[in-house]
């Protein structure tokens, strides 16, 4: 089904897969709601190195032609970030993305974007997919031949100037207060890999620019392959996809290790603990990279107080020390990077709130506002800023991220799911939903429920008087609590697999204690959720 991710699927014949009809229904749908709601409309078209994806491109393309859309299409491989960028640079009403992200080989996928570069909104998701509906798979979609619409001028292939307009604007997000002479005596050291996927010209060609030049690539990862033969799939967050580079790191002994998934906007990074190496989680990273930033724009003397940055409700507590710490005004927003999108367009058009930064817990950020989605390009050039300044005081990120803990506090979050495939896994999560929906816990692993929120029905319940407040937030299926003792415990389905999540957090008094409190929190609620099955 088309959602507010667009598609997503395993590759294959039918309806619930990934194939030229699948994807051309929704090219169908897609152009018949551009055409209703812009003249003379246009998309930028962009894919990763998934299996199909260039069959997918040249279908979408097509048939965006056959309906008086003009097509600007990326002629090799590039990330999400620049696709993001496109749509705006060309001025177009829309754009895709096929890309599945970091899911396994078997998957591929198709993100809509809107004219802000940001993936659609609800509504336009709701409005496009009912096009969708009304269009026969087989005789309902208009098509004309590629190579035709090319030689027409209907399709255009983007030129390479787009593509340096982005990195001067990356590059531009540079916040290193280093002098040259610094950064000379401490050269960083880097281990990088595109995990097959996108990212190795723009990382490189970025990082070079910004005078990173001592970068290794893995060897193994370092060509485009869609059957991602190194590991289960290609996600930075699991160690699995990094083990290759930590091999290589073993004998290399770099400073940083960094890796990008298929579409290069998620970025892992890890770094040398003791006789191992340590992957950073994506809140930790996230963190990291937002005290960074103030840090440098503080010592350049910048007031912070102007500035918003935006996370989403399951990412760190930590980033509220922060705010408390720096000054600047922190807001919240579901999960899913469209929101963090939506808070810039904001800003924009209200002239309220300055954007300094955003990052979700699944390690995607973005520092500047060239694109509306996330971005590994700058977030690589950010980290390796990061890991030079604090080498010249002897210290890896890891190092910086224990001060941190020691000064804000040992806050641990996790993640747990449970995948439910088919029609039936897809009742189940639902029960799931309605169940705790319906009768909200008063206590979870040990801690009070002293808030449930439902964003599906827009309150928040006080357990303790039963006032009912609004929570702010668009409407979504999502539950959260809040627990005794700085815990809490978030409930929603995945957007884009057959999963139902749980994002949780607790606040230790070391990192050991809060090891052991996650974990014991995470396994009574699989306990209870398991009840419920």
């Amino acid at each position: 089904s088309f959602g507010t991710a667009g598609l997503r699927g395993t590759l294959g014949a039918g309806t619930n897969r990934m194939n030229v009809y699948t994807v051309g229904r929704a090219t169908q749908g897609f152009a018949d709601y551009l055409n209703a709601h812009f003249e003379n409309p246009s998309v930028a078209i962009a894919r990763d190195s998934r299996n199909n994806g260039e069959l997918f491109v040249r279908t979408a393309a097509a048939i965006f032609a056959a309906n008086g859309v003009h097509a600007y299409v990326y002629p090799r491989i590039s990330p999400v970030p620049t696709l993001s960028w496109a749509v705006r640079d060309l001025g177009c009403s829309g754009g895709v993305c096929v890309t599945a992200s970091h899911n396994p080989a078997a998957y591929n996928g198709y993100k809509a974007y809107g004219p802000d570069g940001c993936q659609i909104t609800s509504e336009a998701a709701a409005a496009i997919s009912a096009a969708i509906e009304s269009t026969d798979i087989f005789s309902g979609v208009k098509s004309v031949d590629f190579d035709a619409a090319l030689a027409k001028g209907d399709v255009t292939w983007i030129g390479d100037a787009v593509l340096e307009r982005y990195y001067d604007a990356v590059l531009s997000k540079s916040v290193s207060n280093l002098s040259a002479d610094e950064v000379a005596k401490a050269p960083l050291k880097l281990v990088y890999s595109p995990l097959n996927g996108t990212g190795l010209v723009p990382v490189t060609t970025v990082l070079e620019r910004a005078g990173v030049t001592d970068i290794t690539v893995v060897p193994e990862q370092r060509d485009p392959d869609g059957d991602f033969p190194t590991c289960p799939y290609p996600n930075p967050e699991i160690r699995e996809a990094m083990q290759k580079g930590i091999e290589l790191c073993e004998r290399v002994h770099p400073d940083l290790l960094l890796a990008t998934d298929p579409d290069a906007d998620r970025v892992g990074a890890a770094v040398k603990d003791g006789e191992d190496y340590l992957l950073l989680t994506g809140n930790e990273m996230g963190v990291l990279l937002l005290d960074y930033i103030c840090r440098m724009r503080a010592e350049r003397g910048e007031n912070l107080a102007e500035k918003v940055a935006v996370t989403t409700i399951v990412s760190s507590a930590m980033v509220d020390a922060l705010a408390a710490k720096y000054g600047f005004e922190l807001r919240r927003c579901l999960t899913g990077f469209k929101y963090i999108g939506q808070q810039i367009l904001g800003f924009e058009q209200s002239g309220k709130g300055t954007y300094l930064f955003g990052f979700e817990e699944s390690y995607g950020c973005l520092i500047g506002t060239h694109a509306r989605d996330k971005d590994a390009i700058v977030a690589t050039m950010a980290l390796c800023e990061a890991a030079a300044y604090y080498k010249t005081q002897g210290k890896t990120l890891w190092d910086a991220m224990i001060d941190m803990y020691e000064k804000y506090g040992y806050y641990k979050d996790d993640i747990q799911s449970i995948t439910l495939k088919g029609i039936e896994g897809l009742e189940k999560i639902q029960s799931i939903l309605e169940t705790l929906r319906k009768n909200p816990p008063k206590e979870i692993g040990g801690y009070q429920v002293t808030s449930a929120r439902d964003y599906k029905l827009d309150t928040i319940r006080n357990m303790a008087t039963g006032e009912i407040t609004e929570t702010g937030l668009p409407k979504s299926n999502v539950l959260y609590y809040d627990l005794t003792d700085d815990a809490w415990l978030c409930v929603r389905p995945s957007g884009t697999e057959p999963k139902v999540k749980f994002y949780y957090g607790v606040k230790g008094t070391s990192l050991a204690d809060a090891d052991e409190k996650s974990k014991a929190l995470g396994e009574k609620v699989l306990e209870m959720i398991h009840q419920m099955l």
